[in-house]
């Protein structure tokens, strides 16, 4: 059987590492807000490019805080629109509706993924105050539009950036592309823990400030409490798990971005649906802008194919099947039609691609998959 992901292969590089780590740790008696996070965090902020990076207990935390931070600083009130793609794991709109916030849910390009932009601006009223670009399966959205909209109508662009870690345009990387970005370290990501984490970037210091108090119940000093915060910390073990795996995150990158052009050479099978920035080989391979945290294919029988593949020893995932205007949480928009996400949803197929998969594997994948 070839898994979708065996995190015990993929982390096994990285356990003398880890275990190092983590004894230093337990014996020094720290195991909160200490001297590996504080490390991380100039570590990550160095590689990103901001000036500043919170660690938090989770990728969806990151984008609470954020929005709630914007809150405690007179940005953003209660009400405020805020435009998030309809195609996005539930994650990105729980932010905004836990924050009081609106979410306007807009369309996505049908070959990124991502943000239509022309869909984006159409979507903008007097109410709207921000923008949460999702860097979907780590391919970064048009991050240069979607910059221009927010500074023609004076708005806030929050990156969601839980599966871009390492992905860049023009040399300026995931995290450093709008006013805050949000990070998730949820073990199956680029860039994983061994538990929940996740961070904030950005280079506005009074924001950091913030979001550092409300990561740790609003206070700026032991036992006083400027905001009323939230209990989100990124633990001293996780942190220096992450910080073992930071050095070789761009080389894990280029190992997915070679299997990524794998698939695009070795699958003929005119019926499945490839990436649509998978022009060639030689595009994929120099391609900094897609880091592949998921390739991500389409077929009109999707659940047909799946278990068609099951049977043949290939394990798939499906990110995601169930849009979040779907879901009974929002059953209040029930009614809501959303056509380009449904037919994502309903189409999409994730195949395996991790640091682990072998070059055989993968072409025993695609054999598979040209004979379907």
């Amino acid at each position: 059987m070839i898994k979708f992901l065996d995190l015990g292969k993929t982390n096994k590089p990285y356990i003398p590492q880890i275990a190092s780590a983590t004894a230093r740790i337990i014996e020094s008696g720290r195991y909160l807000l200490g001297e590996e996070l504080q490390s991380f965090e100039n570590n990550f902020s160095h590689y990103t490019g901001t000036r500043h990076c919170i660690g938090v207990a989770s990728g969806l935390d990151a984008l609470v805080i954020i929005l709630h931070a914007y809150k405690e600083m007179g940005v953003l009130k209660d009400g405020d629109e805020v435009i998030v793609p309809a195609n996005t794991y539930i994650a990105t709109i729980l932010a905004v509706i836990k924050n009081n916030l609106t979410p306007i849910l807009v369309e996505p390009d049908i070959n990124t993924y991502n943000l239509d932009t022309q869909e984006t601006e159409q979507a903008i009223t007097k109410k709207t105050k921000a923008i949460i670009s999702v860097h979907l399966y780590g391919k970064i959205a048009d991050m240069p539009t979607i910059r221009q909209l927010a500074d023609k109508y004076k708005l806030l662009v929050i990156e969601d950036s839980a599966q871009a870690h390492g992905a860049e345009i023009n040399g300026i990387k995931a995290g450093n592309l709008g006013d805050a970005a949000a990070f998730s370290f949820y073990p199956v990501k680029n860039l994983g823990a061994m538990g929940d984490g996740g961070a904030i970037t950005t280079n506005n210091e009074e924001l950091a400030a913030v979001c550092s108090m409300l990561r740790n119940y609003g206070s700026n000093k032991k036992y006083q409490n400027r905001y009323k915060g939230f209990n989100s910390r990124l633990d001293e073990i996780q942190a220096a798990i992450l910080n073992s795996k930071l050095k070789h995150l761009d080389t894990e990158n280029q190992k997915r971005r070679e299997a990524a052009a794998s698939y695009c050479q070795l699958i003929t099978n005119s019926k499945i649906i490839l990436p649509a920035y998978s022009h060639s080989c030689t595009d994929i391979l120099n391609d900094k802008s897609h880091v592949w945290h998921i390739f991500a294919i389409r077929h009109k029988s999707r659940n047909k194919l799946q278990k068609y593949l099951l049977e043949s020893g290939i394990e798939t995932m499906i990110h995601y099947p169930i849009p979040p205007h779907k879901q009974t949480a929002f059953h209040e928009w029930s009614t809501l039609s959303f056509p380009i996400t449904e037919k994502i949803h309903n189409e999409i197929l994730s195949l395996p691609l991790n640091n682990s998969l072998k070059q055989s594997e993968i072409k025993y994948i695609c054999e598979i998959l040209n004979l379907y």
